[in-house]
């Protein structure tokens, strides 16, 4: 999940009218937004107090927040068919609208996609369709996309900026952001269709928030919306040397666009140097459109490129390489947790002495929380849960754990989650998704006024099962970092890794494949290979395994590059980098992926951890 990981004119103003909550929605005044936005520091302190405000009533704000979905929404065909008839309290909700997944949905969707206008899902015919990464299920889910949801996008990123700026304060400058768009194109039935971040960075009112949160790309638009990535991303990097002295902070949707970017700057750094010193742009560069506007902007300025020179010459191991290229950056800014969490290290690498500050919770089907406590470190980021922007239910998971499917218990309201619970997130939004469950089990580390502050751990979907045994997401996460610590004398880190079930050959067993930044001897890979199995501590796959129902884990070692071939296969599918995440289990029907995988192994091993 966008986090994910893991969409917006702010949501400014919540009235009170004689002790009747009533939503800001009904008053929303853009002119007002439009005085907030040149105003500076006022629009922190109003964003801050009105949020404050806000999370003071959560449970109120709620309640309020369901009859606006259900009165926008009343006619649409699938409330009418449960029986809802109208009624917008929550008791009503709940009894006759069923806690759903995409499959349930999925036919209602279908419908919108292949040209459907009547009132399907809401009541305003949805003209816009957000696609979902696809590296979790294999290929892209179709999600609705309208003005409600960018809206909260807009909110969130006001929130979080307010915080944000509040702890790490910035000026007029500009952000050093990798960013990339991938085309719209149009569904069979007409609407438009893209991924989240494509449909986000395409609304003509995003860049009138971004410069109001001081958030202005060094980038031209061009090479945002290049029809290259890796053209783009050599552009970004030329862009930000070119204003090296502005940039304010350096951000990425997730934290592993970051890392990739800066771990081709060492590949590519002299030629860069080469460009701006001679302001002729490499003939690497052949897309018309990003080569003409990059080309507008190029000056020969050889004194500049004498200096990063100097400065890359100097540096060791390329540690603080952000900070020294970028004297004025304040911080480093994406999602960070779940799946992002083996990027960090290299990233701190890179990032030096400047904080690490994660984004916001949320995923292609809407936004839940915002960042609000930025100085915390990605390991323990919490969010705020923003009331206002749908109507949240939470599946407790202590009754029945994480992973046993046994039966669960029934959702309860934001209002009644206990600190140190653990939860599975279910939403209803403006666009048409009534108790959907998003598949993110989250922790309630605490509340910020009345409403949660959860910690995101992982998808419940993502598991290693072959009998009894499950393992999640998390598990995979912590095992593969148990067992890198093997290679600690060693030249050599853990670059990516992924995993597999294997059950072509009986009895079914686990394959982790690693990639590897550096060599490492035969010895210290079979000591990891055992280090992984022991790892997985589930007492399904821990009894499994010494009884021979799941055979030894497999440890597959391959090629450099093998995960970027990964990345370009789903590019080639139409994905967006900054919405790709590596998938961290290879399922059945992710067939190309696995080919790829299997395809660029070099070493094998067995592990004899269990005799």
């Amino acid at each position: 999940m966008i986090h994910g990981c893991r969409m917006q004119l702010s949501f400014l103003c919540l009235l009170f009218d004689s002790c009747q909550l009533t939503p800001f929605r009904d008053h929303f005044n853009f002119d007002r937004v439009r005085i907030l936005q040149t105003m500076g520091e006022l629009v922190i302190e109003e964003v801050i107090e009105e949020f404050e405000e806000m999370t003071k009533a959560a449970g109120r704000v709620q309640i309020e927040t369901l009859k606006k979905i259900l009165e926008q929404n009343g006619q649409a065909q699938y409330l009418q068919t449960l029986g809802l008839n109208g009624r917008t309290d929550p008791e009503s909700f709940k009894a006759c609208v069923p806690v759903v997944t995409y499959e349930d949905l999925g036919p209602y969707i279908q419908r919108i996609v292949e040209g459907d206008t009547s009132p399907v899902l809401t009541g305003k015919p949805i003209t816009t369709i957000s696609l979902s990464s696809g590296t979790t299920q294999g290929k892209p889910k179709f999600v609705p996309f309208n003005d409600e949801l960018f809206e909260s996008t807009m909110q969130i990123y006001r929130t979080s900026f307010a915080f944000r700026n509040r702890d790490f304060p910035i000026r007029n400058g500009k952000a050093l952001t990798f960013n990339y768009s991938s085309k719209q194109f149009k569904t069979q039935g007409g609407l438009n269709a893209g991924t989240a971040t494509t449909n986000l960075f395409r609304n003509s009112q995003f860049k009138e928030t971004m410069k109001a949160i001081l958030s202005q790309s060094c980038s031209p638009d061009e090479v945002i919306f290049g029809p290259d990535f890796h053209q783009s991303l050599y552009c970004h990097l030329l862009c930000g040397l070119m204003c090296c002295e502005e940039v304010q902070f350096v951000s990425s949707t997730f934290a592993h666009c970051i890392v990739h970017a800066f771990e081709t700057f060492e590949h590519v750094w002299e030629e860069l140097c080469t460009d701006i010193r001679d302001g002729v742009l490499s003939e690497r560069i052949t897309a018309p459109s990003i080569r003409a506007s990059i080309s507008k902007l190029l000056k020969p300025k050889p004194e500049l490129a004498d200096i990063i020179n100097k400065k890359c010459s100097g540096l060791s191991n390329w540690y603080g390489l952000i900070p020294e290229l970028f004297p004025n950056a304040k911080y480093i800014y994406g999602i960070m947790t779940g799946s992002m969490e083996p990027y960090l290290k290299r990233l701190r690498h890179y990032a030096g002495w400047l904080p690490l500050v994660c984004a916001d919770y949320g995923s292609s089907e809407g936004w839940i929380a915002a960042n609000v406590n930025p100085k915390l470190p990605p390991e323990s980021a919490t969010f705020a849960v923003l009331p206002d922007i749908g109507y949240f239910e939470f599946i407790p998971l202590k009754e029945t754990g994480l992973y046993n499917g046994l039966l669960e218990p029934e959702p309860i309201d934001l209002s009644e989650v206990k600190v140190g619970e653990e939860y599975e997130v279910i939403i209803t939004n403006f666009a048409g998704l009534y108790r959907y469950r998003l598949g993110d089990a989250v922790k309630v580390m605490g509340f910020h006024n009345s409403t949660p502050e959860l910690k995101f751990l992982c998808r419940r979907n993502l598991l290693l099962n072959v009998n009894i045994d499950k393992n999640s997401e998390k598990d995979l996460m912590l095992a593969v970092e148990e067992a890198a610590k093997c290679l600690a004398t060693q030249k050599a880190d853990v670059a990516d890794f992924t995993s597999h079930v294997d059950r072509l050959t009986g009895p079914g067993h686990y394959v982790i494949f690693w990639e590897l930044s550096g060599e490492a001897d035969e010895t210290t890979l079979k000591e990891c290979c055992d280090c992984l199995d022991r790892s997985f501590i589930d007492a399904g796959y821990v009894s499994s395994r010494k009884v021979g129902n799941i055979g030894p884990l497999e440890l597959r070692i391959v090629q450099k590059g093998t995960f970027r071939k990964i990345l370009d296969h789903y590019l080639g599918l139409g994905a967006a980098v900054s919405q790709y995440k590596t998938p961290r289990c290879i399922g059945p029907k992710n067939k190309a992926v696995l080919q790829i995988l299997c395809d660029n192994v070099i070493k094998s091993y067995f592990s004899s951890a269990f005799g």
